[in-house]
């Protein structure tokens, strides 16, 4: 049985996750090794991998989806932050409401909350 799923990013500077995955998203360092460094919380969630042929309304498929509490506090900390936001902030047939954004890696992320 699948315990859980990690994703993993390839960088040169670890240090540039800290911003956006700690400071914005709220994320904890839960391991430093120096040459990986893993944030997370103590949330229990379902383990889940999907796969796609587009993002939902013919949007690129995103590299992450990030589930949150409160999807407009986010983005209002991610405007004034300067990341690149790709698709606006938008309530969505399927009962979600979400954002895309880049990450500091050029990652493109899903930023939602269920409705």
């Amino acid at each position: 049985m699948v315990r859980r799923i990690v994703a993993n990013i390839k960088t040169e500077d670890l240090s540039h996750a800290d911003h956006f995955y700690h400071d914005i998203l709220g994320l904890e360092i839960i391991m430093d090794h120096g040459w990986i460094k893993t944030f997370g919380n103590d949330e229990e969630s379902k383990v889940q991998i999907s796969f796609a042929v587009q993002g939902g309304n013919d949007t690129p498929v995103p590299d992450l989806s990030i589930e949150v509490d409160d999807v407009d506090t986010i983005y209002e900390k991610i405007k004034k932050s300067g990341f690149e936001i790709t698709y606006d902030l938008k309530d969505e047939d399927w009962g979600v409401r979400r954002f895309f954004v880049r990450d500091p890696f050029g990652k493109l992320i899903n930023i939602l909350s269920h409705q």
